[in-house]
């Protein structure tokens, strides 16, 4: 498992930048929740660069059709590298892209340690290659599906790695309990009324017994990590017994 910081390397707010075809899609949700408090308390910087400014014909053209034929159009390279570029000094750099590795619980962890994170949202059939080569971005998928845009992707990235910035929740406790933090699902939560439609609260959870509270939670971790995801409890068991 990996190791979770619980400081990041300078006071520098992380500056998260997202290049997108749609920077309205994006807008709204980093102005909102967590990652609009975390944004007003100084702990992060978003900034959405709009593809279609790096472009130089009348149109605006950002994309064309694919080499050796096929349905769909290509976003073309020049307006990413022009629009990356401009950014100045990068450290992360990730494609959302369906081809990409699994994002997941620690590359949230290692990019909220980052300076800077800069996202590149596709559209349309695919991105141009020479985009991730040439930029050295890691192509990332937030899952097995295929998606209109990059953007709901970024969204989950982006809102992924701002959650574990320190003071962006109410108390490190509050991430420390989610699903995939210690490389186990959560286990159920429950508030009040102890009873509804003949749904009772489990009873230990009411019994002010911290131990057997803790003991129970732990259980129930375990128990639905092994039933609902056998690959995490695989790696999960390896390093507790390694």
């Amino acid at each position: 498992m990996s190791d979770r910081p619980t400081v990041r390397p300078s006071d520098r707010p992380l500056t998260i930048d997202v290049v997108t075809l749609f920077p309205e899609v994006i807008a709204p949700f980093t102005a909102a929740s967590i990652p609009g408090r975390a944004a007003a308390a100084g702990l992060v910087t978003f900034n959405l660069v709009q593809l279609r400014a790096f472009t130089h014909d009348r149109h605006a053209t950002v994309d064309d059709y694919a080499y050796g034929g096929g349905a769909g159009m290509v976003l073309k390279p020049e307006p990413f590298f022009e629009a990356v570029e401009s950014l100045g000094p990068l450290d992360a750099v990730v494609l959302l892209s369906a081809r990409g590795r699994r994002f997941g619980h620690d590359d949230a962890v290692r990019f909220s340690i980052r300076r800077r994170l800069t996202l590149l949202c596709g559209h349309y059939k695919d991105v141009d290659q020479r985009v991730a080569d040439g930029l050295g971005a890691e192509e990332l998928s937030v899952g097995d599906f295929v998606l209109s845009g990059g953007e709901p992707a970024a969204i989950c990235v982006l809102d992924a790695v701002v959650r574990l910035l320190p003071g962006a929740l109410g108390d490190h406790e509050s991430a420390s309990g989610d699903s995939h933090y210690e490389g186990l699902l959560s286990p159920p939560s429950y508030t009040r009324p102890p009873e509804y439609r003949g749904l009772a609260v489990p009873e230990v959870l009411r019994s002010g017994d911290h131990a057997r509270i803790e003991a129970w939670r732990r259980a129930e971790a375990e128990r639905l990590t092994r039933e609902r995801r056998p690959d995490l409890w695989e790696r999960y068991a390896g390093d507790e017994g390694s």
